[in-house]
């Protein structure tokens, strides 16, 4: 149980914010903050692993909180996240059963796709209120998720198991916001195109 509230802690946190979670468990890792960590994810706490994931971090937390620039950030890291967790995963999981770890990679980039897909829902969905306090105050929250999440997950796998299975059916509801809000863009899209062509009255 550990193990699986380790895993899709990571995953949850990676498709929010990879580099938030790369740099939470490095310097984790390297200052002793969360135990319990799997030893093979010690490698991030390396000065050069922290200090990329501290600079991509600080670029996230810009571009995350600027309302017409996160949707392109986000679409940018539509495989960038996935694969993130999944190689995190991976590492996580290097001492366990090779069966084991190569479902522990595929489940960690599907729930990290999930989380990101949500993610994003959420923002397109928020662009309706263009306020950058709007967005600055729901980075914040997901970054503090994330965090929380992990600390979480690791600490007291045993309450965090059941909150992380909240969290992914929540994520399941959020799918259903990004898909309205995609087929909303795409709809205005069209009607911009068409009117550009002369025909307003084709919807």
């Amino acid at each position: 149980m550990p193990t699986l509230a380790g895993l899709l802690a990571l995953a949850l946190g990676s498709g929010v914010n990879l580099y938030a979670t790369a740099l939470t468990l490095g310097l984790s890792a390297r200052f002793g903050w969360i135990s319990g960590l799997p030893p093979e994810l010690g490698v991030l706490g390396h000065p050069l692993l922290l200090t990329l994931a501290g600079t991509l971090y600080a670029v996230e937390f810009i571009a995350d909180k600027v309302p017409f620039i996160t949707p392109v950030w986000d679409a940018i890291h539509t495989f960038i996240r996935p694969l993130g967790a999944a190689l995190l995963a991976s590492q996580a999981a290097a001492e366990l059963d090779p069966v084991v770890r190569v479902a522990a990679v595929l489940l960690s980039g599907s729930v990290a796709l999930a989380a990101h897909s949500g993610k994003m829902g959420a923002r397109l969905a928020a662009h309706s209120v263009p306020d950058p306090v709007t967005h600055s105050a729901i980075s914040i929250a997901e970054d503090f998720g994330v965090v929380s999440v992990l600390v979480l997950a690791w600490q007291h796998p045993l309450i965090a198991l059941p909150v992380l299975i909240v969290v992914l059916l929540g994520l399941a509801l959020l799918l259903r916001v990004f898909y309205r809000a995609i087929k909303g863009h795409f709809v205005r899209i069209r009607g911009w195109f068409l009117r550009a062509q002369g025909r307003p009255d084709v919807v």
